[in-house]
Parts: C-alpha cells; sequence; structure tokens
C-alpha cells in the first residue's frame, strides 16, 4: 500500500503518529475481506489513511474494543463533520448533513431516536412477520413456477426486502420501482457516479417530501405517519422528517438486498454449514447472527467522527479536531473477541456481539426488522427447496461493482 510522503505530526504521545496510507477501496472478489484491514487490524490498529475523495487524512480504528470505545465516547462527535470537508470515499453524502440522524450527536440525536423509534417496536416488528412470510412464500412460488435454473436475486434478495420497505414506509406499490432506482443511484462509488448520485439525492427528497405531505392530510400507521405526524406536532422538522426517511428507505432496501444476497452465497458456498442449518433450523437465529458477522457488508467505512478533543485511543494521541473512522468490518473479525474469525461458526459464542449495526448512540434502529428479514428469506428458501444449490461455480457469480455496498448482482441457483 503506498504511503502518503508527507510528513507526519509531531505528537505528544510515547508513540509517533504513523505514516498516512492512501486506501483506494477498490472492489473486492465475493465475499473476501479487505486486506488493508486485514493488515492494519494485525500490525497497525489505529492507522491513519487517506481516502480518494475530500481533503487531508483520518484515523482509522480496527480493534473491536478501539471501534466499541470510539463510537460509544461523547468525544468523538458525527455532528462537527458538517460543512467540513474530510477525506470520503464518495463525492456527494448519501444522507443530509444538515437533517436527521447520521450527522447529529445527543441530545438531540437522542430525540430524533425517539422519534423514529416508534416505528421499530417489537410489537409492529411481530405484526410484520406474518406478512414477510406471505410475500416470501409468493416470489418463491414465482421462482418454482419460472423452474429452474433461478437468479435467487431476481425472484427473493431484489423484491422482498423492497416489499417490505415499501410496506412499512407506506409507498404505493406502483411507485416504489422508481424509488428502488434511486436508491441504488444514493449508494452509487465513483467519479462517473458523482451526477447520478446528486440527481438522485434531489429526487428521493422530493418524492419523500410529497409522502410526507401526504400523510399530514390522509393519516396512516407507517413510517411516513409517524413522521409527519411528529412534524405536524413540532417534535421535529420538515427536514429532519425528510432525511430519516430517506435513511430507512436506502437502508431497508438496498442494504438487505444486498447483504441477505451475501448470506446466501455464504450458505451455499459452506455446504456442510447449508446442510446443518436444514437439518437443524431451530439453529438459524444464531446462524444470521453468525452471517451479520461474517458477512463484508460494505466497501470500506461509513460517516466519520470528529474528536473534540484529545483522546488516546489504542496507544495513539488522537488530536482534537481530527477525523476518525471506525472499521466494523475489521472489529468483526478481530481474533481477540472471535477467534478463527475467517471461518463460518455457527457454534461460536458470543456471535451476537457483533457491530454490523454499529454501536453506541448509532446503533442501527432497524436492526430488529433485518435480523427478522434474514431469518423469513433463509428458512423459507431451505423449507421450499432443501435441495438448493448453486447453478454455476462459485467465481462465476457476479458482485456489484463500485458501489458502497458489498452484494451478488445476481445469485444463479438449482434445486
Amino acid at each position: 500500500m503506498p504511503l502518503d510522503p508527507s510528513p507526519t505530526t509531531p505528537s505528544a504521545s510515547a508513540t509517533p503518529a504513523p505514516p498516512v496510507r492512501f486506501w483506494p477501496v477498490e472492489d473486492l472478489p465475493a465475499l473476501d475481506p479487505d486486506p488493508l484491514l486485514d493488515e492494519l487490524l494485525r500490525e497497525e490498529p489505529v492507522a491513519r489513511i487517506k481516502l480518494p475523495y475530500g481533503a487531508g487524512h483520518a484515523w482509522l480504528v480496527t480493534r473491536y474494543e478501539d471501534v466499541r470505545f470510539v463510537t460509544s465516547d461523547p468525544r468523538f462527535s458525527r455532528e462537527e463533520v458538517v460543512d467540513r470537508d474530510v477525506t470520503t470515499m464518495r463525492p456527494v453524502p448519501v444522507a443530509s448533513q444538515t437533517a436527521g440522524l447520521q450527522y447529529i450527536d445527543p441530545p438531540r440525536h437522542t430525540r430524533l431516536r425517539r422519534v423514529v423509534a416508534r416505528a421499530f417496536t417489537g410489537r409492529s416488528m411481530r405484526r410484520l412477520r406474518p406478512l414477510a412470510e406471505r410475500r416470501a412464500a409468493g416470489l418463491l412460488d414465482g421462482m418454482e413456477r419460472a423452474g429452474a435454473p433461478a437468479d435467487l436475486m431476481e425472484h427473493l434478495h431484489g423484491p422482498f426486502p423492497i416489499a417490505l420497505i415499501r410496506d412499512f414506509l407506506g409507498v404505493d406499490e406502483k411507485d416504489w420501482h422508481r424509488w428502488a432506482e434511486t436508491g441504488e443511484a444514493l449508494l452509487s462509488a465513483g467519479a462517473d457516479s458523482e451526477e447520478r448520485a446528486r440527481e438522485a439525492a434531489r429526487t428521493t427528497r422530493a418524492r419523500i417530501t410529497e409522502l410526507l405531505r401526504q400523510r399530514r392530510t390522509e393519516p396512516r400507521e407507517d413510517l411516513a405517519g409517524v413522521l409527519a405526524q411528529a412534524a405536524a406536532a413540532g417534535e421535529i422538522t420538515d427536514d429532519e422528517a425528510v432525511s430519516l426517511a430517506i435513511a430507512v428507505q436506502v437502508s431497508g432496501g438496498h442494504a438487505v438486498r444486498n447483504n441477505s444476497g451475501s448470506m446466501m452465497y455464504a450458505l451455499l458456498t459452506h455446504p456442510a454449514q447449508l446442510d446443518r442449518l436444514r437439518r437443524e433450523p431451530e439453529l438459524l437465529p444464531r446462524a444470521v447472527e453468525e452471517l451479520f458477522r461474517y458477512v463484508p457488508h460494505r466497501n470500506g467505512v461509513g460517516i466519520p467522527r470528529i474528536a473534540t478533543e484529545d483522546v488516546e485511543v489504542g496507544g495513539r494521541l488522537i488530536r482534537a479536531g481530527d477525523v476518525v473512522y471506525n472499521a466494523y468490518l475489521a472489529a468483526n473479525r478481530d481474533p481477540e473477541v472471535f477467534p478463527d474469525p475467517d471461518a463460518l461458526d455457527f457454534d461460536r459464542q458470543g456471535a451476537a456481539a457483533h457491530v454490523a449495526f454499529g454501536h453506541g448512540p448509532h446503533h442501527c434502529l432497524a436492526a430488529a426488522m433485518a435480523r427478522m428479514e434474514a431469518e423469513v428469506m433463509i428458512g423459507s428458501v431451505l423449507t421450499r427447496f432443501p435441495g438448493i444449490r448453486l447453478a454455476v461455480p462459485p467465481e462465476r457469480v457476479e458482485f456489484q461493482r463500485q458501489g458502497l455496498i458489498r452484494g451478488p448482482r445476481t445469485l444463479p441457483v438449482t434445486w
């Protein structure tokens, strides 16, 4: 990995600041972990990096305990990122930097999170699960009618999470395909997709704004209704409501599609584990937790934080004003916490301690919904098609390219 030739900044810490590494965050084969993250976790768990866009450099934290520390310590702020030119993976932010949950700190973050949580209650998930099971069954009916070989992404992993989040958000079915396309564009990476991403952001905001306007006059018990009611009551602003809805749309549609597809690819390329799950379906919840830990669900890193005062992390002195990224993917493969981390092990103790959904105040609100969706999709496939297997060699399965979220583009199977 090439090193930035600029001199390192002197530090009051006993350990000198490391050189700055340029991290291009290139596409990786299938579910291969990023070799730079593996290297840093072993040799330099608190490193300095420069990403393809933006100015300056940032700290990258990879060790499990350090990631949990940074993501829960109030001295590391997301709000301080707003309007600052930081080194980053993409030219356009996915989420609004002026509203929503992603770029704010408590207590404002706590207030907004409390509003969104009203839609993600245990009761609402229990109510949604039978609908999810019926939708999965209907989609697999269509795949069975189409006959083998079939593309599992086309028949299940693509339409299923989109249908669920459509129902949850409150978007009419006839409009959702256009919304899904903009969700893909929002999570594209690379210079050639910059204008496409900007246009997708404008279009998505306009559609969400109109949906919330409708809910003010036509209240319903969906996420749009919850947000519209909270905005009308003055609990949140209209802009905050829009940004919150966009975050749920992106994570609940595009991200679940790719992550669940990767989970199924992992099972199809680990026949012993797949066979065991067929024989012991009661293992499914535990298997899903291990799959969340095992699958590299994204490329690179997400939203950074800014240190608001000098803090020591992993023996490195991070100065006030420094940019800090957390590598959840590396933390999920920290051998100090997850022995033999490259193994897919359904008997692993503590797999549920993974940080695939983040940690601290910004822990993903939709985690319970994502778990439920994964269980329903995997369980439905194994029940309906106990002999399911890849229809092509594993290396011929095509994965997403130039995106922030990793996952199969197609998943050809037979049974």
